[in-house]
């Protein structure tokens, strides 16, 4: 056995899981320190809170007397309030009837109810509100596109002659105006495939006029994790020449060429940085949300498309970056649950959930290409948590206020056998549904 080869691939594997423990850790942490703050806020005591299951790592007990530790198994973690006979809040009836009135308020079982939905929707929410917070932090640091016209950076292209500078104002593209950034892109659209195109832009305070690169060129401006580009090895910055031999001049020819192949492998001829190279992959079949709802199965292969340059960033203040990063939150929130509808519905693949490896996967995928896409995909990744918790299984949290809805009808909660049949299937079903994402993970391609 070559061990010398197996290394790149095990450092990889390493990797991956390190990226997979740790935006699972920081997720599973926020989710229970929800409960934990709430449930203490509200008056009920909590004994444990751990990250993880398993042996125990390290622990330490507190002024306030709850157990913190860390535990060998990091795939989740639990707080154990005081009167719960495990860590999904299972009553201890007889821990519970030994204890005084006063101890009772202390426990789960025995606040009041609105102290027991507040601290059971707490985890949820704190996933909701730390993905808000990650991605207002995102658009605070990077920025967003100002409207204007200007050419913040430029991206290095195969195009002989001259070419936009840092801080051009473009004034006009094949003498149509273009007075802020959202004509420019239209009118970028329209333009006929050609190589070059003739540019007015305002440089230093005079007027220029030249035959500069197509504004939409076959640039790949980001890589999606997991796609055939990623696993081929493409790059931002990359240039598409050709496929299978066809010349590609601009972006918007590519899906075309691509979707042609009907998941045949493709040759495709690659632009990185002045060298030239030829690279195989083959197209996948991806469900896409679609803007006006739904979705929409295409072969892709992983490639974003954008303009020949960076635009002007600027920074927006608080609140704007606060609105940009809610409706991101939104829509990821929608999406998911869309989708989920649409796999239950048959109208897309099953083979969209993903299970523990597929996560790791992606946590890796995402890692890879820097702080900032991983960070990305904690936020998404806790809104998807978070959503999860909801679901009425029992078991899980949604499962939970779905009790207490029923006691705030009723005026008394389900019997305690009720509960625990209920329970029981709850984590048959979410053991099944576990099994399910696994095998995804294991046989979908």
């Amino acid at each position: 056995m070559d061990l010398i080869g197996l290394v790149p691939s095990f450092g990889g594997l390493v990797w991956t899981v390190i990226a997979f423990i740790v935006a699972l850790s920081i997720i599973v942490a926020i989710h229970e320190y929800g409960h934990y703050i709430v449930g203490r806020w509200t008056g009920i005591h909590a004994e444990v809170f751990s990250l993880g299951f398993g042996p125990i790592l390290y622990s330490r007990v507190d002024s306030r007397g709850t157990r913190w530790q860390v535990a060998a198994l990091p795939f989740g973690g639990y707080v154990k309030f005081m009167g719960d006979s495990n860590a999904a809040s299972g009553k201890d009836g007889e821990a519970i009837s030994t204890l005084s009135e006063t101890e009772r308020r202390r426990t789960m079982h025995g606040a009041p109810l609105w102290a027991r939905s507040l601290t059971v929707a707490a985890g949820p929410v704190f996933n909701f509100i730390s993905a808000l917070l990650i991605l207002t932090g995102l658009v605070l640091w990077s920025g967003v596109f100002s409207d204007e016209t200007l050419v913040g950076e430029v991206t290095p292209l195969p195009f002989e002659g001259q070419q936009l500078q840092p801080g051009d104002r473009i004034l006009a593209i094949n003498g149509v105006d273009t007075p802020d950034l959202t004509s420019l892109v239209q009118v970028s659209g329209d333009l006929p495939n050609a190589p070059s195109v003739a540019y007015t832009v305002e440089r230093a305070g005079q007027e220029l006029s030249f035959d500069g690169p197509h504004p939409l060129p076959a640039l790949a401006s980001g890589v999606q994790p997991q796609s055939a580009a990623f696993d081929a090895g493409l790059l931002t910055g990359d240039v598409i020449l050709a496929v299978d031999g066809v010349p590609v001049t601009v972006f918007s020819e590519l899906p075309a060429l691509v979707a042609g192949a009907e998941g045949s492998a493709l040759n495709l001829t690659v632009w990185r940085a002045g060298d030239t190279f030829e690279t195989m992959l083959t197209p996948r079949q991806m469900d896409l949300p679609k803007r006006e709802g739904g979705f929409e199965t295409r072969w892709l292969i992983g490639l974003n498309g954008g303009l020949g340059f960076e635009p002007e960033i600027r920074h927006p203040g608080v609140f704007e970056a606060v609105g940009i990063a809610g409706e991101q939150t939104w829509r990821i929130a929608t999406t998911s649950l869309s989708g989920l509808w649409h796999m239950v519905a048959g109208k897309i693949s099953s083979c969209n959930l993903r299970g523990p490896i597929g996560i790791a996967e992606s946590s890796g995928a995402a890692a890879s290409q820097g702080v900032e896409t991983f960070i990305q995909f904690i936020a998404l990744l806790s809104v998807a948590v978070g959503l999860m918790n909801l679901f009425p299984i029992p078991v899980l949290d949604g499962g939970h206020l779905v009790f207490h809805a029923y006691e705030a009808v009723t005026g008394k909660p389900p019997s305690d056998r009720a509960l625990q049949v209920m329970m029981t299937v709850g984590l048959a079903l979410l053991l099944s549904l576990m099994v399910f994402a696994l095998t995804n993970d294991l046989f979908c391609p």
